[in-house]
């Protein structure tokens, strides 16, 4: 989840129980005072004995770990999925590949300071960014918190230099998106200014460390970056404020490729009356790799495969219930977007897509992207988990996850809305490990995604129609997504056409 690529959606993250397109206040009431009721049959088999989710997920996030696409974990990633669809008892599960513009994998960074005094720094690389191409030594310089402005005060002194950028404490979705949003500025302005690297101070404390991008596009950025532990670059900046002259080395290490195949893994359970209608499930596959992408997001792959199993082991659906797991996704989107791209043509057959990227919170309902007209619909198939009070709908759009494109395609697309106390603090960080994972929520998670999937499935009618370009366009300026596009380069393909409904 990259969920500081938006920017009404952080809000809602930050204080989910807020429902912007939830029913009237007496309604909202009386929902959350209904009795929980006996879960249905398939809420029930998901929270039963017979649930592989905990097995599953430990395979993924222990003995798999860490899965950045392009990489040997990846790799063994795609195996695990279709393994764990084949047990799920799915119609059928395959590989399908999607266009990447450049593989990526970090390998190994150092970073020490070597004048006055010598003492080491813990760093990694951003992702996506270059090798130094052996150790960099160069003067130190404060760039400030890495602004334009910041980087036009140094003047000559930027050329050839390592920028120290400082940071902010993160202690909200609000601070995660200020740091998103403000990357695409630094690394112009770091290029503009001559910089031949530049140091990012860590946001968070006690030496965590995490990994972010800083395009959206998965193509590889020209400038090293490497992230720096919150207490050393603290000590850096307090050194350069009492004006000693710092020389630092740097060196890191990244494999980094051309254009590739990624692939994603794709199961499907055929519909019994209306096989040529689709509900999609999907959560991405990927994470970064300091961590074993636990919460973010190796729960929602296994929640994804469990709901397939419960499905596959009742009656057959009504319409065709296809599941995805996306890869690429922590570079830009890159298998959500391929996907779409190769099943264009059928795009009018998508009921919906569910999409599941918020770690293990409580599931208070859907996200549904702008599309208060699915309310009555989409209502009628979480009544069922209303007692359970995840039935709330939230019509902001959000540009954050596997969503994106079917957004962009007009499909009625929706994302979980969960609570986020726990999920922030281990966000792309090293601390994201199985141990984090509350399993008894993240089942009752999924049952309530299979409530949600099996209900669209076997609903009378669609969930919704496909929005026309222009509605779509509605959406992306009301929703504020169009603003963002434009900052992360994303809205040149979307006015030429090459992304997005035509």
């Amino acid at each position: 989840m990259r969920p500081g690529i938006r920017r009404f959606g952080i809000v809602a993250l930050a204080a989910a129980s807020v429902l912007s397109g939830a029913p009237a206040p007496a309604a909202r009431r009386k929902a959350a005072a209904a009795p929980a009721a006996a879960p249905p049959a398939i809420a029930a088999e998901v929270l039963s004995t017979r649930s592989r989710m905990d097995d599953d997920l430990r395979t993924l996030c222990d003995e798999i770990g860490g899965r950045a696409t392009g990489s040997r974990a990846y790799e063994a990633a795609l195996e695990w999925g279709k393994e764990a669809f084949r047990r799920a008892k799915v119609d059928s599960v395959e590989l399908e590949s999607y266009d990447a513009p450049a593989k990526w994998e970090g390998v190994r960074a150092a970073a020490s300071v070597l004048q006055p005094r010598r003492f080491p720094l813990r760093v990694v690389s951003f992702g996506n960014a270059p090798s130094t191409r052996g150790t960099l030594m160069a003067k130190l310089v404060d760039a400030g918190n890495g602004t334009r402005s910041d980087f036009d005060r140094l003047g000559t002194r930027a050329r050839g230099a390592i920028a120290l950028v400082r940071t902010k404490p993160m202690t909200s979705f609000d601070d995660l998106f200020a740091e998103y949003l403000a990357g695409p500025e630094m690394l112009k302005a770091a290029q503009a200014g001559g910089v031949a690297a530049v140091l990012f101070t860590s946001t968070r404390p006690r030496d965590l460390l995490y990994r972010h991008t800083i395009t959206f596009d998965g193509t590889i950025i020209p400038l090293p970056i490497a992230q720096v532990a919150r207490e050393d670059g603290l000590r850096l900046a307090r050194l350069l404020e009492r004006g000693l002259d710092l020389t630092v080395s740097l060196e890191i290490e990244n494999q980094v490729g051309g254009p590739w195949k990624g692939k994603n893994v794709v199961a499907e359970i055929r519909g019994s009356e209306k096989p040529d209608e689709i509900v999609l499930l999907g959560a991405h596959l990927d994470s970064w790799d300091l961590g074993t992408g636990a919460l973010d997001n190796g729960v929602n792959c296994a929640l994804v495969v469990e709901v397939a199993r419960a499905i596959a082991s009742g009656p057959r659906p009504k319409r065709t219930v296809r599941f995805v797991l996306f890869t690429g996704e922590e570079n830009g989107l890159l298998g959500s977007r391929g996907y779409v791209a190769a099943h264009e043509a059928e795009m009018d057959r998508y009921d919906a897509v569910l999409i599941h990227d918020i770690g293990d919170g409580r599931i208070l309902g859907y996200f549904t992207d702008g599309r208060p007209d699915i309310h009555g619909s989409l209502g009628q198939a979480l009544a069922p988990v209303s007692g359970w009070g995840a039935a709330g709908m939230n019509d902001e759009a959000i540009l954050g996850t596997d969503n994106f494109d079917f957004l962009l395609e007009g499909v009625p697309n929706l994302i979980a809305n969960q609570e986020t106390a726990r999920y922030l603090a281990d966000y792309h960080a090293a601390s994201d490990t199985l141990d984090k994972v509350d399993m008894a929520q993240a089942r009752k998670n999924a049952a309530i995604a299979a409530v949600a999937v099996s209900g669209i499935a076997n609903a009378p009618t669609r969930l919704g129609r496909r929005q026309s370009r222009a509605e779509i366009s509605q959406v992306l300026e009301k929703s504020g997504i169009a603003d963002q596009m434009r900052t992360y380069g994303l809205w040149a393909d979307w006015e030429s056409g090459r992304r997005g409904r035509r």
